[in-house]
């Protein structure tokens, strides 16, 4: 299924909202407003689907938002032409109302919001026939609320908390990150409460109980509160077998020919159908954009490269086979891969290695290389938010973080490295067998293992904050060592990006810049 069954056309924002009547307000028949649209069933599923929506957008996971979250952190870099394009995952933050790497995640972050908030105001009080149906609306209306306020408690820290539809005069004003890390918590605990285990196939893609679950794992996580995280985590690991579990071959979570499957826990329905623009009409795009910005010069942008190091950490392990790990030929493309997999497809996108390429490392993962020879605006990949490889991987860090063994928590590394497809031994049979001794040693071997499956797919920015990476001189150095970007970074003031400076300025003093900007 994709793209939620939307009826994207009939549900924009349509300025939901009552107005004043006077001689000089007259109201268009043809137009709907708050009092003549929150009525039936069909308009609660259409505004849900309007939340929904938001996904096809810029500064999205669609395109722009995987440049704050791969590009930023030590995984990639950007070599863009754009100079101010590649300033902003270097740190180098100048004008504050850049509108491709600042002010367009929160544009659609604060729409996403109010489509969300319209629903949770509204639908309570349109009859339903099933009141679980309408409980499943409100569920889905309060995880996307709190998947949005995720990314915004992760990128600004300090930010407006917006809980209501607001009118046009409406001034946000601070509200801090233990503000907004409540309130998502509060709306993931509702949402757990409201959502089925799953969805039957007109509706898969839909948020569920377990990735609700995981998402208030993953805040109480970045909190530091890894008692309550491994609770919610316990539900997931105990469907592993019914609900959930790890593909055998790795690259099916990447393609669009196996979407949905039990590894997934959250994904983005993307589709090719529509080849239009990013606006709200009925040929706005549902394609996935980033393997245009990514992929290699001649065939795309060539925006967003990877750092060099992760081929080195790839490659100081072999598989039980002798070979070298699969997931680097799948997640990257590079000069050497012919050699590194030599029975593998050595073509890119059908072309051999072109000098121009050199030694440059292009990001594979999500690309279109195994079914076609270019990329586009339209990819059909559906993206992947948390997969359960990402949950037996945080079950293991709250493992270690509760007071358990480094053996128990090793359990659930294994399961990842010993995929049929990825093939290498346990940590306690590998090369880095001395991880087991001491928490930190294997906390260490963790960060390693997070970013050898999760690379390219957005949560290592995230996991370098939770690991307190970005908050000293040491966890600097560490990052200098892999990304030369790190040497602009100042401690305290980009750990966060600044709010867009528009926002300030409107708010008439309420919402204030953040520290050092």
């Amino acid at each position: 299924m994709k793209r939620y069954s939307l009826s994207i056309a009939l549900v924009s924002l349509f300025a939901l909202m009552g107005c004043n009547k006077d001689l000089l307000n007259v109201e268009n028949p043809n137009e709907p407003t708050t009092e003549t649209f929150w009525v039936t069933e069909s308009d609660a599923e259409k505004g849900l689907n309007a939340v929904y929506s938001r996904f096809y957008k810029e500064g999205t996971w669609m395109r722009w938002l995987s440049f704050r979250y791969d590009l930023a952190s030590d995984e990639g870099w950007s070599s863009s032409p754009w100079t101010e394009l590649a300033d902003w995952t270097k740190f180098n933050y100048f004008n504050y109302n850049f509108w491709e790497g600042n002010n367009v995640h929160w544009e659609d972050a604060y729409v996403s919001i109010f489509r969300a908030n319209q629903v949770l105001k509204f639908v309570p009080e349109i009859p339903f026939a099933d009141e679980n149906k309408k409980n499943q609306v409100i569920g889905q209306a309060e995880f996307l609320r709190a998947l949005w306020y995720f990314q915004i408690v992760t990128l600004w820290e300090k930010a407006a908390l917006v809980l209501e539809p607001g009118d046009p005069g409406f001034k946000p004003s601070d509200a801090s990150e233990e503000q907004i890390w409540a309130q998502i918590e509060t709306d993931l605990k509702s949402a757990i409460d409201k959502l089925p285990e799953s969805w039957s196939n007109a509706d898969l893609g839909r948020a569920t109980k377990g990735a609700a679950k995981a998402f208030l794992a993953k805040s109480y996580m970045q909190q530091g509160k890894f008692d309550l995280a491994k609770v919610e985590l316990d539900w997931l690991i105990e469907k592993e077998g019914t609900l959930y579990g790890l593909m055998d071959n790795y690259l099916d979570n990447f393609t669009h020919l196996n979407e949905n499957n039990k590894e997934s826990v959250f994904e983005i329905q993307f589709s090719d159908e529509n080849k239009g623009g990013t606006g709200n009409d009925a040929s706005m795009a549902t394609g996935f954009q980033r393997t245009q910005f990514y992929a290699p010069d001649g065939i795309g942008w060539q925006d967003g490269k990877a750092r060099s190091w992760l081929i080195n950490e790839y490659k100081k392990e072999k598989n039980t086979a002798g070979d070298n790990d699969e997931r680097l030929y799948y997640n990257l493309f590079y000069a050497g891969s012919g050699a590194d997999f030599p029975s593998r497809d050595a073509l890119v996108y059908g072309r051999t290695w072109q000098a121009s390429w050199g030694d440059q490392v292009y990001i594979r993962k999500y690309s279109t290389t195994y079914f076609r020879n270019y990329e586009d605006y339209f990819a059909p990949n559906n993206y992947r938010i948390i997969r359960y490889a990402d949950i037996l991987l945080m079950y293991a860090e709250c493992i270690l973080e509760t007071g358990g063994s480094t053996t128990d928590a090793a359990v659930y590394v294994n399961k990842v490295r010993q995929r049929s497809s990825v093939g290498l031994t346990s940590l306690q049979n590998s090369i880095y067998a001395s991880s087991l001794n001491s928490k930190d040693a294997f906390m260490k071997r963790l960060q390693m293992e997070r970013t050898l499956e999760l690379c390219f797919e957005g949560w290592r920015w995230i996991d370098l904050k939770r690991w307190g990476l970005l908050d000293n001189a040491a966890g600097i150095d560490e990052l200098k060592s892999r990304d030369v970007d790190f040497n602009n970074f100042v401690i305290g003031k980009h750990n966060r990006l600044p709010i867009p400076q528009i926002e300030v300025d409107n708010s008439a003093g309420q919402l204030t810049q953040n520290p050092q900007y």
